[in-house]
């Protein structure tokens, strides 16, 4: 089994979209735990909804990042995780946490990286007024956006497009790109142990 946590801090469209994928393929990955940074974030709700253990961390009971950090390892740490998917979680990642967790922090981010990185990618390329655009999962290291791309997705803006339809069109592409490289990650994981096993 493949275990992952997943932390959001809105809706968790992203995280229904993963965890209805497992479901509907019947994949052997398990998420184990969601956790927010906001208290009464829907994605709390959606995660019950799906019979997932939910944890509400507030960042802002803490005085400083690090030590809202160290309670969510603290939640972490008690699953044996593969990995750490980052679905609309608008926190910075720090030094502890990456170390922890070396390599096994992936992002969801919608823009076609390294171009837009940061807050309001879909309004940057928008703005910018480029033709295309789309959406990167990349993983997650002490620069924002950064880290190497694992996969990425294309949107094209055509001219009837607002920024609410832009948005919209990026979103249903994450929808099922996340998915996709949660799958492939999940099976280079499993099958490096089956000829691990067979060595």
């Amino acid at each position: 089994m493949f275990n992952i946590a997943v932390l959001g801090s809105g809706r968790g469209s992203n995280f229904v979209a993963l965890a209805e994928y497992i479901k509907t393929k019947d994949l052997p990955i398990s998420i184990k735990v969601v956790i927010s940074n906001i208290d009464g974030a829907p994605i709390l709700r959606r995660a019950s909804e799906f019979g997932i253990n939910s944890r509400c961390i507030p960042h802002n009971k803490f005085t400083n990042r690090d030590d809202h950090e160290k309670e969510i390892l603290k939640e972490l740490t008690k699953y044996d995780l593969d990995l750490i998917v980052l679905a609309g979680y608008m926190r910075i990642i720090g030094g502890e946490f990456l170390s922890t967790f070396r390599n096994k922090i992936i992002n969801i981010h919608p823009s076609l990286l390294p171009a837009f990185k940061g807050l309001n990618a879909q309004k940057q390329a928008f703005e910018y007024g480029v033709k295309v655009t789309g959406a990167t999962v990349h993983l997650v290291t002490e620069e924002l956006d950064s880290g190497s791309i694992i996969d990425q997705e294309c949107v094209h803006i055509l001219g009837t497009d607002s920024l609410e339809t832009l948005t919209h069109k990026i979103l249903q592409v994450e929808h099922t790109l996340l998915p996709r490289v949660v799958e492939r990650l999940a099976e280079e994981k499993l099958q490096n142990e089956v000829n691990k096993g067979e060595n």
